[in-house]
């Protein structure tokens, strides 16, 4: 027995004082070259025009090739010499391109024979496709950046927007609404604005110029998040910056629809008082004949959303379309609405039946005419409404019981429900990209273990037009590379399949023995675990290289599976699908000895990174490290659109309960925060605010602020010191000496 133990604690001694070294971290890092390995994967596909015709671009062994294909004449061709355009580019432009470097947008035809036309270096050129002579067209416009997400909207701030006849011209004076008529002669036609609510200057004229539509807006009080950034390039001294940031329980501008009748010049009065509990209330929609106009409705709390009709003579409302929910309605991901204009109906997308699925409602009364999909499966986003065919073409995934029921397919249905057909009938992830016309598609199908293959396909059936590409991985698998393995166990509740993955190193020994890491982001937007083929990924496999075995999973409260699997989330951010999670992890293990779920460690960021530290607060059993980046540690600290959404209205006890911040005195793991210093998506003072809370508790933890840096999961730096970390606590190894300059 003596020997035993003495062996045991030398292993031990040899184990913690083994060292991790910068060639290690180096050789982690160049896994990601394996992903040059994979030939001939089609990428960029462009339809030109209303035409038949599509250009795309694959890598190949000697370079990368454009190719046109004309799906009606089922023919494919190269569609110019790379290199030789490579070197025409480099003679004009004193560039550097190659036949492996060289990236062109906008391909097409050109207007004169033998020429094709492109965008390169902020430019439009033709060239010549005989002599490789290059004419630049003309210069592109620089696009205007992205305002930040969170800006106001500044509803006085639109231009007079004129009548469809051009008699009449709508505009806002002192908070209220004016119409000019063609002789330049103006109409007051409200008088009970002010500056604290105010009719908007957005406004939407009936198709015959006789009426018009605004929205009256009561004001709310803004709220403000300020950082300081401590080393701005621009200057010397920190910088301040602000932004508006309403969280939940802010109060919010309430809008009042209301109507004028223009050719009377007076107001129609119109009760809103049903809708003034909003969310938010949209702007005026009217129908093709200007009889009326629709608005939609989100009660806040998001527990009921309506599309509610105004009748345009006498300004009466009735709610046409009603959707209630006991937890929440996914407004922000599962709307849909389609206007049938021609035949007064509204396609729209629903949960009522426990499945996300398409409607089809009478829009002047709002009687519901056909449930259009149904069935154990979701509709996932409508691609295109065929009028003329009375035809919808979407994808849906989870229809067939024999694979992954987060596979996406194409499908195609009749308004009336019938004809349902998958155009698209592999079993696999499939990503489409449909001709300007309908008539024909791209579709490229792959799964993580199996490289895509593209195709041409008729819309109308399905079948194959011509085979595009298919992906060579030949190299990649002869540097031993290790394709991750789908692997499915059951739920918390004994019968719901959760599904994930589990990536391997390249150098992996079944005989050794592996800590597992989960990389986690269970927000219920969405669902997360990679489908298609993507041979590596800097999140997962530079990390795994080091000695680690990673893994992904979606637990129940995430999204694209039926409603129940949904509703888990509803008031109870916390669960993160922990319970499901677990139990997968248990699974694999149990089949896979090499995996060690003694040691098990977990990161991720934004609400990956709360769910990180709730692993740690909440299981401490069994997550024994964790790396939590930018997460919005207590979900009242965190923008009100999204916690709103699933923690519900108004900001109850359910907030405190499942707060980082206030459960950190239960921290018993290892635990490093990651933090952007100028993180405008979730207010950095959550993750200090979580500092704040551990120290107070003397509790041991890591904390990396990132000056000058946004919302991440840490980038280059941030990516070190997460492997170091999980390097020091879950194989006792030492790190290398960062601090040391190497010979």
């Amino acid at each position: 027995m003596s020997r035993i133990i003495l062996s045991f604690v030398l292993f031990f001694v040899l184990e913690t004082q083994a060292q991790v070294t910068r060639e290690d971290y180096a050789r982690a890092d160049s896994v990601m070259k394996l992903s040059d390995l994979v030939y001939n994967q089609v990428s960029n596909v462009n339809w030109i025009d209303s035409t038949p015709i599509l250009w795309y671009v694959t890598k190949t062994r000697n370079g990368v090739e454009y190719t046109f294909a004309d799906a009606q004449k089922k023919t494919k061709k190269s569609a110019f010499d790379t290199e030789r355009l490579a070197e025409a580019i480099n003679k004009l432009l004193d560039k550097k391109e190659t036949k492996q470097s060289l990236r062109l947008g906008d391909l097409k035809p050109g207007t004169r024979k033998n020429s094709l036309q492109f965008s390169y270096d902020n430019a439009f050129w033709t060239f010549n496709t005989r002599d490789y002579t290059l004419q630049k067209d003309s210069v592109i416009k620089p696009q205007k950046r992205r305002g930040y997400w969170g800006g106001s909207f500044d509803e006085l701030g639109n231009d007079p927007v004129p009548s469809p006849d051009s008699v009449w011209t709508a505009f806002i004076k002192n908070y209220n609404v004016y119409v000019k008529d063609k002789d330049g002669k103006t109409h007051r036609l409200s008088y009970d604005g002010s500056p604290g609510e105010y009719y908007s200057s957005y406004f939407f004229w009936s198709p015959d110029s006789k009426k018009l539509a605004v929205n009256k807006v009561r004001k709310n009080e803004p709220r403000e998040i300020f950082f300081v950034e401590s080393a701005p390039d621009s200057q010397l001294q920190p910088e301040l910056h602000k932004r508006n940031y309403l969280k939940p329980g802010d109060a919010l501008p309430i809008k009042h629809p209301s109507l004028f009748d223009v050719e009377n010049l007076k107001q129609i009065p119109l009760d809103s008082k049903a809708f003034e509990f909003q969310y938010s209330l949209s702007n005026p929609k009217w129908n093709k004949v200007g009889s009326a106009f629709t608005f939609e409705y989100n009660q806040r709390g998001h527990q009921v959303y309506q599309v509610v009709n105004v009748d345009a003579e006498t300004g009466r409302t009735q709610v046409i379309i009603e959707e209630t929910s006991k937890t929440f309605i996914d407004y922000s991901g599962k709307r849909y609405r389609y206007d049938l204009e021609d035949s007064n109906e509204i396609i729209w997308a629903s949960e009522r039946d426990g499945w996300n699925h398409l409607y089809l409602f009478d829009s002047n009364t709002g009687k519901l005419k056909k449930q259009i999909t149904k069935g154990e499966w979701v509709v996932r986003d409508v691609l295109h409404v065929d009028k003329k065919n009375e035809t919808i073409y979407f994808y849906g995934s989870g229809k067939n019981d024999d694979e992954d029921p987060y596979f996406k397919h194409c499908y195609k249905i009749h308004f009336d429900g019938s004809g349902l057909l998958d155009l698209t009938p592999e079993k696999m992830e499939h990503d489409v990209t449909f001709s300007k016309n309908f008539d024909y598609f791209t579709d490229t199908y792959s799964t993580v273990e199996i490289p895509p293959v593209t195709v041409l396909r008729n819309a109308e059936d399905g079948q194959v037009v011509l085979e595009l590409e298919k992906a060579d991985i030949d190299d990649l698998k002869e540097k031993g590379w290790i394709a991750p393995e789908p692997f499915v166990a059951k739920g918390r509740d004994g019968k719901t399949d959760i599904w994930g993955n589990i990536y391997r190193p390249t150098n992996f020994d079944k005989n050794k023995s592996y800590p597992v890491i989960e990389y986690i982001y269970a927000g219920p937007q969405g669902s997360f675990v990679q489908k298609s083929f993507r041979p590596v990924s800097y999140t997962f496999s530079g990390l795994a290289e080091l000695g680690f075995i990673i893994v992904q999973m979606d637990g129940m409260g995430t999204s694209n599976r039926s409603k129940a699997f949904h509703d888990v989330c509803w008031k109870n951010l916390k669960d993160a699908g922990f319970p499901d999670r677990i139990l997968w992890m248990k699974a694999a293990a149990k089949k896979y000895k090499y995996m060690d779920i003694a040691r098990v460690g977990i990161f991720g960021g934004s609400a990956g990174g709360q769910n990180a530290l709730a692993g740690l607060l909440f299981y401490p059993e069994f997550y024994k490290a964790g790396a939590a980046s930018c997460g919005c540690h207590d979900n009242r600290m965190d923008k009100m659109w999204w916690n709103e959404q699933w923690m519900g209205y108004p900001v109850g006890p359910q907030y405190e309960e499942c707060s980082n911040v206030v459960n950190a005195k239960n921290l018993q793991g290892r635990l490093l925060l990651i933090v952007g210093e100028v993180d405008d998506n979730v207010d950095p003072a959550s993750t200090m605010q979580v500092a704040d809370a551990l120290i107070k508790a003397k509790k041991d933890f890591e904390l990396v602020v990132l000056p000058g840096v946004n919302h991440t999961l840490g980038g280059e730096y941030g990516e070190q010191k997460r492997r170091d970390f999980f390097i020091q606590n879950l194989l006792n190894k030492k790190t290398p000496d960062w601090n040391t300059v190497p010979k």
